[in-house]
């Protein structure tokens, strides 16, 4: 069912179809049937009106009278004599005579005809009149159709008034919708209950209720995350400490160095999985503005320089003056953070970053290329699952990751309506690129 209102109105112009030919099923035979009556009634008034106009009582052979073609009549004698005729009728008799009055059907000249016989108890005769079946019914008929026609032809103006008093009936849920659909990510205020039909007060409230645990939910959730990142950042910063003392301390640091990877790589798992929630359709998209997606670029190589420098790495950024987009700042940073820092760790010592940003009246496109080992065809949608890593943990390169970087690039994307596409890249590793849609594009 895709639409309350057409299925209300289907429905209810079925019913009333319905109940309507019903009803001049039933309003036909009775009219027929009455109509039939009303015939009768009329034949033996006209025996009587015959009977009292005419008091002839002798037969004469030429004694007819000029009549309606659908409409004969006999008088005859008590003798059995013919003492008049309509000129239509014949000269024998069309119904059998008997001492009482009855109608009676016969055939005679083609058509069927109803006959009434009446007897002249004063005069001592009988008076025969009759009339065609086929004109009766044609006249019944064209009477009661003349009252369905209107009937029919009102039930489209019927359908047109059902439409738009539904209209004004569901008024309410289009208001209601109107108001959900403008509701915000961080709205969870309730919906106002005052002059709401009855039946969607029940659902306003279940939806309030909603919007409560909601709320909630979410205030329970960032609390979770401020402690976690807290408590978690604390330890491990604690123990990098310990192991940069007893590295300095330590006569043989080779030993030491896996101690030391296992703590960078917990440390880069806890401030992933934080950036992940960070960055859920309802915080993400909690604050959206003009960001400067050049000037961001430009920061994060900034920011990272000297991580590049220590493998003496060359890098190089090509772009516009500037490049606005509408999204959230910190996850178009972030997004940017896991490019760079990516193409850093899996480019070997000496190798080469490209970073691209062109835009155009439909786009803007964000691509960062290496010179590493880059990532088989085959990888390419596996990589954006979370935890996941080409080769596992035994990656070729020997860089330390938790596989959550493309995973969060993957879903910034997405929360931002962007492509992202992996290729292989020109210097011989892989080729990440980024477009976002002309929607996230602002005009200067």
């Amino acid at each position: 069912m895709r639409s309350i209102r057409t299925y209300l109105l289907l429905a209810l112009l079925a019913i009333i179809t319905i109940v309507t030919f019903l009803s001049l099923l039933h309003g036909y035979q009775s009219s027929i049937k009455k109509a039939h009556d009303l015939f009768d009634d009329r034949l033996r008034d006209m025996a009587k009106v015959i009977a009292n106009a005419n008091h002839d009582i002798h037969p004469h052979f030429d004694n007819s009278f000029e009549a309606s073609p659908t409409l004969i009549f006999q008088i005859w004698s008590n003798e059995l004599g013919l003492l008049a005729r309509s000129s239509n009728a014949p000269t024998r008799f069309l119904t059998d005579i008997s001492s009482e009055a009855m109608y009676k059907d016969i055939n005679f000249n083609g058509y069927r005809w109803r006959t009434f016989t009446y007897r002249d108890t004063l005069l001592k005769r009988w008076i025969i009149t009759a009339e065609r079946t086929d004109i009766r019914y044609t006249l019944a008929e064209n009477v009661v159709t003349a009252s369905i026609i209107p009937i029919v032809l009102a039930i489209p103006v019927a359908g047109f008034i059902i439409w738009f008093a539904i209209g004004l009936g569901l008024k309410p849920l289009t208001a209601l919708t109107k108001e959900l659909s403008n509701k915000q990510a961080d709205d969870l205020t309730p919906l106002a209950v005052n002059d709401m039909p009855e039946e969607l007060t029940q659902l306003v409230i279940t939806t309030n209720a909603l919007f409560e645990r909601l709320n909630s939910a979410f205030l329970r959730e960032q609390q979770f995350s401020a402690d976690a990142a807290h408590e978690l950042r604390t330890p491990i910063s604690a123990l990098k400490v310990q192991v940069h003392n007893l590295q300095h301390n330590a006569s043989n640091k080779e030993e030491l160095q896996p101690f030391v990877d296992g703590i960078e790589r917990m440390g880069q798992v806890i401030e992933q999985i934080l950036s992940l929630y960070r960055h859920s359709p309802d915080q993400a998209m909690l604050k959206q503005e003009h960001v400067d997606l050049c000037a961001i670029t430009q920061e994060v190589i900034a920011q990272y320089y000297d991580q590049i420098a220590i493998k003496h790495q060359l890098i190089s950024l090509t772009s516009d003056e500037r490049c606005l987009l509408f999204a959230n700042h910190f996850a178009v940073v972030t997004l940017v953070q896991n490019l760079i820092t990516n193409a850093n760790k899996y480019t070997p010592d000496h190798g080469e970053i490209l970073v691209r940003i062109q835009q155009t009246n439909t786009m803007i496109k964000l691509s960062v290329e290496d010179s590493g080992q880059g990532i088989p065809e085959s990888e390419y949608e596996r990589v954006f699952e979370r935890f996941y890593r080409v080769n596992g943990d035994q990656h070729d390169s020997g860089t330390v990751g938790c596989g959550l970087g493309l995973a969060i690039v993957h879903h910034i994307a997405i929360l931002h309506s962007a492509e992202i596409r992996l290729e292989k890249s020109s210097l011989g590793g892989l080729k990440i690129t980024i477009i976002f849609p002309h929607q996230q594009k602002v005009r200067t």
